[in-house]
């Protein structure tokens, strides 16, 4: 595994320790589908969030939300769609959310920082 998705990793496992210490249930990571994927799909009580995660090294001139484009959004709601078909439930409500990780730039990078964005988009934000 390359060192890019080395980070990549490790900043999806702390969402997920942030998540679960927050009384979260990770049910998928990394859900696919042709033209669509998922980071973290969590749920508690009646709330399914659908998360994309973005991790981004100390310095990076680049914010992590900003990559959450409406290309990327589509492709999260296309795939949230499908995981609705394959897991259908009543009165189930619908989150997408967004993280941003800071990390350091050490071969094995350690947190610095945690952004986590509640309703980061919603199905009409896409175009």
């Amino acid at each position: 595994m390359s060192v890019r998705h080395e980070r990549g990793r490790a900043g999806e496992d702390y969402v997920c320790g942030y998540l679960t210490g927050l009384g979260w249930r990770i049910s998928e990571r990394n859900y696919r589908i042709r033209g669509g994927e998922i980071d973290i799909i969590a749920e508690k009580g009646c709330i399914t969030a659908f998360v994309e995660v973005k991790t981004r090294k100390f310095g990076s001139l680049a914010d992590g939300i900003e990559a959450v484009d409406a290309k990327k959004r589509a492709c999260i709601l296309k795939a949230a769609d499908r995981f609705i078909e394959e897991h259908p439930e009543a009165d189930r409500t619908i989150r997408f959310d967004a993280a941003e990780v800071i990390i350091t730039t050490e071969e094995i990078p350690r947190v610095l920082e945690i952004k986590y964005y509640e309703d980061a988009f919603d199905a009409f934000t896409v175009c």
